[in-house]
Parts: structure tokens; C-alpha cells; sequence
């Protein structure tokens, strides 16, 4: 690729608004994440009797079962939104991009 293609790609404004949307989005689903994991671990290193304890009277099963449970399943959901928003307005964006780049 040249050069001059290179830096009319990066001073694209559609490029640069895809590059900031984009980051920001990844990092604001990061943040969320890194949130509830964490939360999740020092809960369990702080306070262990909050998620050790029985869902009702005589269960076997501790309220943290179903939290691990939201904490994995948290991940797939949040997986699934940033994939569904790259399939969608981010692609479309380096379609309108690369057609800028050849001219079309």
C-alpha cells in the first residue's frame, strides 16, 4: 500500500470516527467486565459468607453457584453485543472506508 493511501486513510474522517467509536466501545465492555470478575473475586476474598450461603433453608446450593453461573454467561452477552455492533455499523464503516480508498 502507499504511503499517500495510508495517510489520506488515516486522516479519513469517517476513519478517525470508527477508530475512536470503536476503541471506546471495546474499552467501555471492558470496564464493565473487569467490574463484575472483580467484584465477583473480592467478594469472594472479603466477604466468602455472602456467596457461601444457602439459596434457602436445607439447599445444598450456595447463592454463589448462580452468580459464577451470571459471571460466565455475563462475558458470552457481552461478547455477543460487541460482535453484533462490529457486524453492523462498524463494518459498514470500513466498507464506506475502503470504497473512499479506491476511489469508488
Amino acid at each position: 500500500m502507499k504511503q499517500e493511501m495510508v495517510d489520506r486513510i488515516k486522516n479519513d474522517p469517517d476513519f478517525i470516527h470508527l477508530v475512536k467509536t470503536r476503541s471506546s466501545f471495546a474499552w467501555t465492555l471492558t470496564i464493565v467486565m473487569l467490574v463484575i470478575y472483580f467484584g465477583f473475586v473480592l467478594t469472594i476474598a472479603f466477604d466468602p459468607s455472602i456467596l457461601g450461603a444457602p439459596m434457602s433453608a436445607g439447599s445444598v446450593t450456595t447463592i454463589g453457584i448462580p452468580v459464577g453461573v451470571a459471571v460466565i454467561i455475563s462475558a458470552f452477552i457481552l461478547t455477543g453485543i460487541y460482535v453484533r455492533r462490529a457486524n453492523g455499523e462498524f463494518d459498514e464503516l470500513t466498507a464506506k472506508i475502503k470504497a473512499k480508498a479506491k476511489g469508488e
